[in-house]
């Protein structure tokens, strides 16, 4: 689903984006080009020559895009020194991250750029994987073996890309139990149990302390809105806009109620707490909040073009004074969303946006997750981001990066051609 949001209500449209298989004159060389930025990042002419490989087997036709296949179709290619590239060698990985970042930078760059967070799984079959488990995985809608890995995806004008990446590892692999697949796996032992909104707030502290991308947005969904570790993150960076979805029973008031701090006695002590004046003042659910606000205050907006023609939702908004353990926390705008129909069903937001912000802002924040889905669709429809078969920590790291890599090259592409609108590639590896 591919947003045609109107200039004039919005701050801009992110353009569209689409991948074919044709030939494109030099794509080969221009490759070869965009790899020569890299070649400090690994020690020996071997590796670099991997590197190449590896990448032009994702743009190839293989139908599948794993080690193996990609071997066997390079020129003299070698299995086991493919595997051991991807899972062994020696890559400077801080040193690849700022020059792609800083790449992405160069192309989509935009002082109004947008940060976004999510998650995407990766269906596997066996149990040595690292970090695979019985878990929800989004990819399928239910919970099954996977790996589950966090990302930023940087969206702006210019297009959207992946800009970084965690591997969620359950907690259950940090016990006695999982040692020897820790070690198998060469998990760094200085690596401990992260929350996947905990990934996320390391991953938004880095990349506003690295100061390479320059963005005015944070978004992310309900896992991370409801994370105090990632909203403290959030809210550390100064002047920055953070838009999440919460869930449908985040209590609130309409009308900050007044607080109080109360004496009381506890043994021979006296200590001292905070508490609502008017004990009838109590929060209500967003959920309850939406169903009682008036026909006349929903507005109706196209927000997107779907296969069967367009999206249309009704919005609304209020400013909220959000509840935390019984007591006023935050005052935030709370924008509801909801379908048409007799049986609507309701989507919620909250943002601290200022006072003065308009609703088509916020319905225009609303709508720009959608950049992260397709970062996540067209990396493994088009370049085979799922199907790796490495089993080790940095493995993962290398496949995924590269994966990252490869999808913004195409932006290069398309960006670098101007006013051609789809870049068309093809590649035999």
């Amino acid at each position: 689903m591919l947003p045609i949001i109107r200039s004039e209500q919005h701050l801009y449209q992110v353009p569209k984006f689409d991948l074919q298989r044709a030939d494109v004159e030099g794509f080969s060389n221009e490759l070869k080009g965009f790899h020569e930025h890299f070649a400090d990042c690994f020690q020996r002419s071997e590796s670099r020559d991997h590197f190449f490989n590896y990448m032009a087997g994702q743009f190839s036709d293989l139908e599948r895009k794993s080690i193996e296949p990609i071997a066997l179709a390079v020129k003299d290619g070698n299995v086991r020194a493919l595997q051991r590239f991807v899972s062994d060698a020696p890559w400077d990985d801080k040193n690849m991250e700022i020059k792609y970042r800083s790449m992405v930078n160069d192309d989509l760059g935009s002082p109004n750029g947008v940060l976004i967070f999510d998650e995407t799984g990766f269906v596997k079959k066996g149990k040595d994987s690292i970090g695979v488990s019985r878990q929800y995985c989004g990819t399928i809608g239910k919970v099954d073996n996977c790996q589950v890995g966090v990302f930023a995806a940087y969206a702006s004008e210019y297009g959207y890309a992946l800009v970084d990446k965690r591997l969620f590892i359950p907690e259950k692999w940090f016990t006695d139990e999982y040692e020897n697949r820790r070690k198998n796996c060469r998990l760094p032992d200085d690596i401990s149990f992260r929350s996947k909104p905990q990934l996320a707030a390391e991953m938004l502290s880095a990349l506003n302390s690295e100061n390479i991308l320059p963005f005015n947005y944070v978004l992310a969904d309900s896992v991370y809105g409801a994370s105090p570790a990632f909203m403290q993150a959030a809210e550390f960076i100064p002047g920055m806009t953070w838009f999440v979805s919460i869930k449908k029973n985040t209590l609130c008031w309409l009308k900050q109620p007044m607080t109080i701090r109360k004496t009381y006695l506890r043994g021979a002590k006296t200590k001292t707490k905070t508490v609502v004046v008017d004990s009838q003042s109590e929060p209500i659910a967003v959920s309850d909040l939406a169903k009682n606000i008036n026909d006349y205050f929903w507005y109706r907006r196209k927000v997107s073009e779907g296969a069967k023609g367009p999206i249309v939702y009704e919005f609304t908004r209020r400013q909220v004074t959000l509840s935390g353990d019984g007591l006023p926390r935050q005052t935030v705008w709370l924008l509801i969303r909801r379908t048409l129909g007799e049986n609507p069903e309701f989507s919620y937001f909250i943002s601290n946006a200022s006072s003065s912000v308009r609703m088509k802002t916020l319905i225009w924040l609303s709508g720009l997750r959608w950049a992260i889905e397709q970062c996540f669709e067209e990396t493994k429809t088009e370049l085979g981001m799922d199907h790796y078969e490495v089993r080790k920590y940095m493995g993962w790291h290398h496949h995924i990066l590269t994966c990252m890599m490869a999808h913004f090259f195409l932006w290069h592409l398309k960006i670098r051609m101007g006013k051609k609108s789809t870049v068309h590639y093809a590649i035999a590896a």
